[in-house]
């Protein structure tokens, strides 16, 4: 297997925060619907309470890079089915 390169791994990155993102535009109750690592789901909670773009930029990628230790399908299916009206199972 090829080594990623460094374009490909930020696009990962990138792709990961943008994940994060969308879990913070959630609900405090949709959130809790969600099967999120105890780390993950502070993260994006206090993400939740920044005000200031500084600080929530910085969380954000501390987002983003709490999500690179976990699988992202699960949280990835869970927001699709959030998205398109379902409930949660």
């Amino acid at each position: 297997m090829d080594p990623l390169s460094k374009t490909q791994k930020k696009k990962d990155a990138l792709s990961l925060q943008a994940l994060g993102e969308r879990l913070v535009h959630l609900s405090a109750h949709q959130i809790k619907g969600i099967d999120l690592p105890a780390t993950l789901y502070q993260a994006v909670i206090l993400a939740k309470t920044l005000k200031k773009h500084g600080a929530l930029d910085r969380q954000m990628q501390h987002i983003g890079a709490l999500m690179r230790k976990y699988d992202p399908q699960p949280i990835q299916d869970a927001l699709r089915r959030i998205e398109l009206g379902n409930h949660l199972p």
